[in-house]
């Protein structure tokens, strides 16, 4: 199962999607676009798991795919 993430940079000005935290593989100016595309990205390569994280990096809410 491939495991993606939403997170914020450190000053919240833009949003990281991330691939099994590896490198960043889109940032985003907004958090909806970021989850967005994460979505499509985790649907595409299911089984997949979507974490979307705070800015402390805790995880707020999971999507399975």
């Amino acid at each position: 199962m491939k495991k993606y993430s939403v997170a914020p940079n450190v000053d919240v000005t833009g949003w990281f999607v991330k691939l099994e935290d590896v490198a960043p593989e889109e940032v985003y100016d907004a958090k909806d676009d970021a989850i967005a595309a994460a979505e499509q990205m985790a649907k595409e390569n299911s089984p997949s798991l979507l974490e979307i994280l705070d800015k402390h990096h805790n995880v707020v809410e999971e999507k399975r795919y």
